[in-house]
């Protein structure tokens, strides 16, 4: 446990990609195999399950530290993070422990079904055996609410560059299902257990957005063109006769969407499709907020079937006959893709477009229709580029259509978590509805480190309530608010809600009396229908 809290200490501490690295190298050199399983487990959202809920590690702390409630819920506001908070009240421990993070794992997985006395009397043992740092990680096991600023990517070159193994063998070996109780580390890196799960996904290739003139990419015949989708990015696995669907972020969706369901029967065994899951109707992309209605559902009524339907648009092959064709160049992969996607009738699985132009010019004015169709823009491919894992600078670009963006004062601020949690960073926004203030967004990306030191001098000394760690804040402070979608929302007050709000520069150039109204707001959304 000692290695693993310095290593969280070296990831906080540092911005720097290659010291990030650097750190993990060093952990992976010498930690425990065990260990070297559960913090690739960690790092990539494989967290054990929760043995103790939070209130009842709230309560054991606030009785040991004799704290009243009320200060207690002070620091929590101030800190930003329950088990930092406890760790930094608890009292020095009294003993010392050697324990290994697999081995607090394992005793927190034993407690699974003990009463809350034994837990207790564990914990309380645990915490009195702690260092500060210690604490705050094993705390951090304890909730379940364990992230840290270690991207996949990052942590697959650490891991790479210790072991002297291929990068795209390791993010393929670290994707999809593996239980970090069963399998040896050896045996994970080396992706012994690849292709034994029918199911098993590839990495996903990424693309970077588009930072020049698309003029400067070339001859444009060396590219292909595609639409972007706005959705669920996707693959859908068919092998010895089952079907799998995976979302970008590792979670398998199958049942989900019982409308591609019919591809079990229809596709070949050994095909792997990339694609987007979208909310489509005869074959048109709806809005976003239709394919919300989908997501994330236990049970799917026949009036969520009906009024959001889904469809899958295809990009990409990355199996064929069980044969993996990421080393092939995009343009075979397209003809193999065309071929089997053509054979297929039913219209809720659909070939992504390839959008056909004479130049540069010619597809730039194509990409101004982008929202009549629901698209965020274009998609540019290199015709001989691989199946990539990850991003690979060069060889896919996303070519988007410029944001929405909005004027909308600052009237709410709240203090961030980690890094940021001694300043205000998470603050929600408002727009105008005749004399009142109507909030439309809440956002907390965009401002460089020095403007966010002069919001936070603001709100400190312009704060007018306090509801728990939230301020209200004098509406001086307007912001111009940049957003992708506008969709009718039930649950927000202003009867709208901003798909992907961010901070796009702040307006010190203007007052609050000239910020956007709630009508402009309705009259973009009718402007989208």
């Amino acid at each position: 446990m000692k290695r693993f809290a310095k290593l969280i200490q070296q990831l906080e501490l540092s911005n720097k990609t290659n010291d990030k690295i650097a750190a993990l190298v060093d952990y992976f050199n010498y930690a425990d195999d065990k260990d070297k399983i559960w913090v690739i487990a960690l790092f990539t959202g494989k967290k054990p399950r929760r043995p103790i809920k939070s209130a009842l590690i709230k309560y054991w702390a606030i009785e040991i530290t004799q704290t009243p409630e009320w200060l207690f819920s002070e620091s929590y506001s101030n800190v930003g993070d329950l088990s930092e908070t406890i760790a930094l009240l608890l009292p020095p421990a009294e003993n010392t422990s050697d324990f290994q993070l697999h081995k607090w794992i394992e005793d927190l997985h034993d407690l699974e079904g003990k009463d809350d006395e034994a837990k207790k009397a564990f914990i309380l043992n645990a915490w009195n055996t702690l260092e500060t740092q210690e604490r705050f990680i094993f705390n951090k096991l304890i909730s379940g609410n364990f992230r840290i600023g270690v991207s996949n990517k990052m942590l697959v070159n650490a891991l790479a560059k210790q072991s002297n193994l291929d990068s795209a063998q390791i993010m393929h070996s670290i994707m999809g299902k593996w239980n970090p109780y069963e399998i040896t580390f050896s045996e994970l890196i080396n992706g012994v257990h690849v292709n034994t799960d029918n199911s098993w996904p590839y990495p996903f290739c990424l693309a970077y957005a588009l930072e020049q003139e698309p003029e400067k990419l070339g001859d444009i015949s060396d590219w292909q063109a595609e639409w972007k989708w706005d959705g669920i990015r996707g693959q859908i696995v068919k092998r010895n006769g089952e079907l799998f669907i995976w979302s970008r972020g590792e979670e398998l969706v199958t049942e989900q969407f019982p409308e591609l369901h019919f591809l079990t029967d229809v596709l070949p065994d050994g095909v792997v499709l990339d694609g987007e899951i979208l909310a489509v109707q005869d074959k048109q992309v709806l809005s976003f907020s239709t394919l919300q209605q989908r997501l994330n559902r236990k049970s799917i009524s026949k009036k969520q079937l009906e009024e959001a339907p889904i469809g899958f648009f295809v990009y990409d092959i990355l199996e064929y006959e069980t044969v993996d064709f990421r080393e092939q160049p995009l343009s075979e992969r397209r003809k193999i893709l065309e071929q089997l996607i053509g054979s297929l009738a039913e219209s809720a699985v659909i070939l992504s477009p390839v959008i056909s132009c004479k130049n540069w010019d010619e597809l730039a004015e194509q990409r101004k229709t982008s929202r009549e169709i629901n698209s965020e823009g274009i998609m540019l491919k290199k015709l001989s580029s691989h199946y990539h894992s990850g991003r690979k600078r060069g060889d896919w670009w996303k070519w988007k259509v410029n944001p929405y963006t909005v004027d909308a004062v600052m009237i709410y601020a709240q203090k961030g978590s980690g890094r940021r949690a001694n300043f205000f960073t998470d603050y929600t926004f408002a727009v105008r509805d005749g004399e009142n203030l109507v909030t439309i967004a809440k956002a907390y990306s965009g401002l460089t480190d020095k403007e966010i030191k002069e919001v936070n001098s603001f709100v400190t000394k312009n704060a007018i309530e306090k509801f728990g760690p939230v301020r209200t804040v004098k509406p001086e402070l307007v912001f111009e608010i940049a957003f992708e979608g506008i969709a009718e929302s039930k649950r927000h007050k202003a009867g709208l809600a901003l798909r992907f709000p961010r901070i796009l520069r702040w307006r010190k150039d203007k007052k609050a009396a000239e910020i956007n109204t709630l009508e402009d707001l309705r009259q973009l959304l009718e402007s989208t229908l």
